[in-house]
């Protein structure tokens, strides 16, 4: 029970691995001074050391820069905490606390500074004296390798700040711990439930991008057609289905042969998976961001219209370049025509729901929200193709349902629903006669109480 308690103490203390590198460090310069000592000082000449006056003030700096690298280390690492406990959750300290790059961090940082100490007591004189090369050199070394973990320490207390970052990191060891608990079950080498149709996916992450010219040109190879299952930016589980293996139109290839032609690992390396969604082949990743922020901005205890304004400007910004432009197919064909890869897109009708959904149904009760969201689905209206009405008409109807619910008074309806100086074009008078007819107004406001539908 000792040995269990010690073990957990090990791996739950921040102070343990630093301490020891602390310790290392004493070792290796009592070491090194050791043979500075044995040798007279001569292992290194002082053409490469410097005099003594040099090596002094060189040991100095290292001394005093490793304490306020230190210190920078230890703060960064307590503002990680906090910021884990403020915005996440107060359970996920312990996982910041053990993390070992931190602790490796602050044991060298710690072990470069009682090197530096102890060779500068060994320096012997100021021009002419003696200097311990061999310790000088070592002090050089771990101060060239305190700044390289300085800059890594950095790039890792950002990633850490994220919140995929403390999420993987939560994930990962638990993941680890499943692994290690339970014994995982044989599966066969040709997919996760044994179809030999499927490329399962190596490890978990979202797809941030697909080699389609690679994949093609393997599909050729095994005489197939090849399924994208998730579409990009989609998180895929670990041994999940990433690929379907599908026989080509007009071949007599089947299912099996062609699995068989396909080295699954090698396929499955053609789609990259990573920690969390990236810009490069994702456009909807960006209007979630948008929709993200708009959201965060309606909601209290921010309450900024303003910033969800701003977010809404840049969402129809890019619909309205949407909205004239053919989406891809998700075919994709071989240098004879043949379909070789599929992969699902998302629609003019999928787009349009993620910019507008979430915000239509946080902001309804917001009338600069609400005013603008009218004014730019009015505008996408005006250029849209007639095929692509249907989406923009649905969220004009269910906006006018959601501000008849969020106002019982018709004037701040009418208020809520027609854009101001900062709608577009004639949008408040193309609203104010879907809201409300001045001939029907009690007909409109009825309807609106049944379930937001006008009476024909």
């Amino acid at each position: 029970m000792r040995l269990t308690r010690f073990v957990h103490a090990v791996r739950s203390s921040l102070w343990l691995v630093p301490l020891l590198c602390v310790l290392a460090g004493v070792l290796v310069a009592l070491g090194a001074l050791w043979l500075d000592r044995r040798s007279d000082y001569t292992l290194v000449p002082q053409s490469v050391t410097g005099t003594p006056s040099d090596a002094q003030t060189t040991l100095s700096v290292f001394a005093s820069s490793m304490v306020s690298l230190t210190t920078v280390v230890l703060t960064l690492t307590m503002v990680v905490v906090q910021l884990a406990m403020g915005q996440f959750s107060p359970r996920i300290v312990a996982a910041l606390l053990s993390d070992r790059f931190s602790q490796l961090a602050i044991g060298l940082f710690g072990a470069t500074f009682v090197v530096a100490v102890l060779t500068l007591r060994e320096v012997r004189g100021s021009d002419t004296g003696s200097v311990p090369g061999l310790s000088l050199l070592l002090s050089y070394l771990l101060m060239a390798a305190s700044l390289v973990t300085l800059i890594l320490f950095v790039h890792h207390s950002g990633q850490s700040m994220r919140a995929s970052g403390l999420i993987d990191l939560v994930g990962d060891r638990t993941r680890d711990l499943i692994t290690s608990s339970f014994p995982a079950a044989s599966l066969p080498p040709a997919g996760p439930d044994g179809d030999p149709d499927v490329v399962p996916a190596r490890e978990p992450g979202n797809v941030v991008r697909v080699d389609r010219a690679g994949l093609v040109a393997a599909a050729r190879r095994a005489d197939c057609v090849l399924e994208l299952v998730p579409v990009v930016g989609d998180f895929v589980p670990g041994g999940a289905p990433l690929l379907r293996v599908h026989p080509a139109l007009g071949r007599t290839t089947d299912v099996v042969t062609a699995a068989a032609r396909l080295r699954a690992d090698d396929v499955a390396r053609l789609v990259l998976v990573g920690p969390e969604r990236v810009h490069g082949e994702d456009v909807s990743y960006g209007v979630r961001k948008l929709v993200d922020v708009a959201e965060r901005s309606i909601a209290q205890p921010f309450d900024d219209p303003t910033t969800a304004l701003q977010a809404l400007h840049r969402l129809h910004d890019l619909l309205r370049q949407l909205a004239t432009r053919p989406f891809p197919p998700g075919e994709h064909r071989d240098t004879d025509g043949v379909v070789r890869l599929v992969e699902r897109t998302l629609s003019w009708d999928g787009h349009v729901r993620l910019a507008f959904d979430e915000i239509r149904l946080a902001g309804a009760g917001s009338p600069q929200v609400s005013r603008r969201l009218c004014a730019a689905l009015h505008d996408l209206k005006a250029v849209a193709g007639p095929d692509r009405q249907a989406p923009l008409d649905r969220q004009l109807r269910l906006l006018t349902a959601a501000v008849h619910r969020a106002y019982d008074d018709e004037e701040d309806v009418v208020a809520a629903l027609t854009p101001d100086a900062e709608g577009i074009g004639s949008g408040a008078d193309l609203t104010t006669a879907v809201v409300l007819d001045g001939a029907r107004g009690d007909g409109v406001r009825d309807a609106a109480r049944a379930g937001g539908r006008r009476p024909s």
